[in-house]
C-alpha cells in the first residue's frame, strides 16, 4: 500500500510531517510518498537519519497552498503545489490515499475536481469520528457543505452508516438526525424534510434511523451516526473541541492546586492520561471526506507527528474497509428522482 502526503501543508510542515511520516512507515510497513519542495523535505529526512528509507520517496511540488489563498481557486491556480500533486497522484493511481493538513477548503475542492465524487454522490462530507465511551460517533458533515437540501442529508446518512460499520465496526449503526428536539415536529424545514427521507429509509430497512438526536446525545452513546448539514455539525464539532480543551486545562488546575491534590494526581496518572489521551485530536489523526472516488484524509491543521502517524493509519484502514465500493453498491438508494434529486 502506498499512502501520499502532502508535506507542505499545516502549521508544522514540513518537518512534522516528515516526522510523522517516518513513524508511521516504521510502525506500520507502508510505502509512504512526501509531495513537497524536495530540498526541504529531504533535509528534514536527512536531519532525522533517514535518507536511505527505501520506503519513503519524495515528489517535487515547488508551490504550497496557504491559509490566505482562496479555497475555491487555489488548486486551479497552484497547479504544481504540494496539494494539487498529491491529488493528481492519487487520481492516476500513483497511491491509495492521499493526506494533508493544509486548507480544509482547498483540498475538499481539490478532491472533488481533480479525484471526483463518486459518481450519484451530490456532495462529499467531512465524517471525523468523536469520543463517546465506545466505538466513537460519526459526525457527517461538519462543515464542508454549509447549505445542504434534504438529499444531501439523506446520502450523508447513508455514508455515515457505512463509515461507521466498516471503519469503527458498528455491526447495524444507529442513524440520528441533529435537531434542536427528539420530536418528529421540530426543527427547521429541512430537518422536517430530511427526517421524512431518513425515517423512510429507515422504515424500508436499509438504515437504522432512530429519529432525531439532540447536542446532550452526542456522548451518550445512544447513537452511532450524527447527521448534520455543515453549518451546525462544524458549530458542534468546534464546541465540543472547545469544552474537552476547558475540562483538560481546568482539571490539570485542580490536580497542581495542593499538595494533596497533587498526591491525588500522581495516584491518578495512569487515569488521567487515558482521559487526556480519548480527547486528543492527535491519536484520531484527522477527517476522512466521504464521498470521494479515493480516500482522501484532512488532517488537522495544527498536527504534530503523532497527529500525522495516526492520519496515516486512519487512510490504512479506509483503504481497506470497502467504503467506497458499498457506496457504489447502494447509490440507488440514495438519489431522489426528479428534479430535487439533480445534481
Amino acid at each position: 500500500m502506498k499512502i501520499l502526503i502532502d508535506a507542505m501543508g499545516g502549521d508544522n510542515a514540513p518537518q512534522a510531517i516528515v516526522q510523522g511520516a517516518l513513524d508511521a512507515q516504521k510502525e506500520f510497513g507502508v510505502d509512504i510518498v512526501l509531495v513537497g519542495r524536495e530540498n526541504e523535505v529531504k533535509a528534514c529526512l536527512t536531519q532525522l537519519q533517514a535518507a536511505d528509507n527505501t520506503h519513503i520517496t519524495v515528489k517535487n511540488a515547488d508551490e504550497v497552498i496557504d491559509m490566505h489563498d482562496d479555497p475555491a481557486t487555489a488548486v486551479r491556480r497552484k497547479k504544481n503545489s504540494s496539494m494539487a500533486v498529491t491529488l493528481e497522484m492519487l487520481r492516476n493511481g500513483e497511491g491509495d490515499a492521499a493526506i494533508s493538513a493544509g486548507s480544509t477548503g482547498a483540498l475538499l475542492t481539490g478532491a472533488t475536481l481533480l479525484v471526483r465524487r463518486i459518481k450519484g454522490i451530490r456532495r462529499a462530507a467531512m465524517a471525523p469520528v468523536l469520543p463517546n465511551g465506545g466505538k466513537g460517533v460519526v459526525l457527517i458533515d461538519c462543515g464542508a457543505n454549509v447549505e445542504c437540501t434534504p438529499e444531501y442529508l439523506l446520502q450523508f446518512g447513508y455514508m455515515g452508516s457505512f463509515y461507521s460499520r466498516s471503519i469503527l465496526g458498528c455491526d447495524n449503526p444507529r442513524v440520528g438526525l441533529l435537531n434542536n428536539g427528539s420530536e418528529d415536529t421540530k426543527g427547521t424545514p429541512l430537518c422536517k424534510e430530511a427526517y421524512a427521507l431518513l425515517k423512510e429509509a429507515g422504515d424500508a430497512g436499509r438504515l437504522n434511523f432512530i429519529g432525531n438526536v439532540e447536542g446532550t446525545d452526542v456522548f451518550s452513546g445512544k447513537v452511532d451516526v450524527i447527521v448534520a448539514d455543515g453549518y451546525s455539525g462544524n458549530i458542534l464539532l468546534k464546541t465540543v473541541e472547545g469544552t474537552a480543551k476547558f475540562m483538560m486545562k481546568n482539571v490539570k488546575q485542580i490536580m497542581m492546586k495542593s499538595a494533596k491534590t497533587k498526591l491525588g494526581a500522581l495516584l491518578l496518572k495512569k487515569d488521567l492520561y487515558g482521559l487526556k489521551k480519548l480527547m486528543d485530536v492527535s491519536e484520531v489523526g484527522g477527517t476522512a471526506f466521504i464521498g470521494i472516488t479515493k480516500p482522501v484524509i484532512k488532517a488537522h491543521g495544527s498536527s504534530n507527528a503523532r497527529a500525522i502517524r495516526s492520519a496515516v493509519k486512519q487512510a490504512i484502514a479506509f483503504v481497506n474497509a470497502g467504503v467506497t465500493e458499498d457506496i457504489e453498491k447502494n447509490i440507488d438508494y440514495m438519489k431522489l428522482r426528479g428534479e430535487s434529486g439533480e445534481a
